[in-house]
């Protein structure tokens, strides 16, 4: 479940393995340049955080960053 704190949309997802985290993470990383809205994330093993924000706002939740929070939840 997506957290709106800290002006970011936040969500962390865990996955069986590194493999299975890295194959998320080019999932999203293909979804996020056609829309050409990168993320902040980190991976630790089978750990993915992603927070979400649109620099060009001022760093705040847009629709921009709601509309890919939704394409990544697809993408599990």
């Amino acid at each position: 479940m997506w957290q709106e704190t800290n002006n970011a949309l936040y969500r962390k997802f865990e996955f069986r393995d590194f493999s299975e985290a890295f194959a998320f993470m080019t999932r999203v990383a293909l979804a996020a340049e056609k829309m050409n809205h990168h993320p902040r994330w980190t991976n630790v093993w089978n750990t993915v955080e992603v927070w979400l924000n649109t620099h060009d706002a001022g760093d705040v939740v847009t629709e921009k960053d709601r509309k890919l929070a939704e394409k990544i939840d697809a993408l599990l």
